[in-house]
């Protein structure tokens, strides 16, 4: 089975389209370092969501 995914991963999944379609002529890692900095702007509330998702995805694994 997959390994389950940090929810980091899970941020990304959910916000690469919005940083791509904000920044069109970004490279690959122009966004990965995009998308490092909103996570880590996040306050622990925020980043909530993506924790559960993650520890779901641990209990699946």
């Amino acid at each position: 089975p997959k390994r389950p995914l940090a929810p980091y991963m899970f941020f990304c999944k959910a916000n690469r389209k919005k940083v791509v379609k904000q920044n069109p002529s970004a490279t690959f890692g122009q966004i990965g370092r995009l998308l490092g900095t909103r996570w880590n702007g996040l306050t622990p509330n925020q980043k909530k969501p993506y924790q559960t998702k993650s520890a779901h995805d641990k209990k699946r694994y």
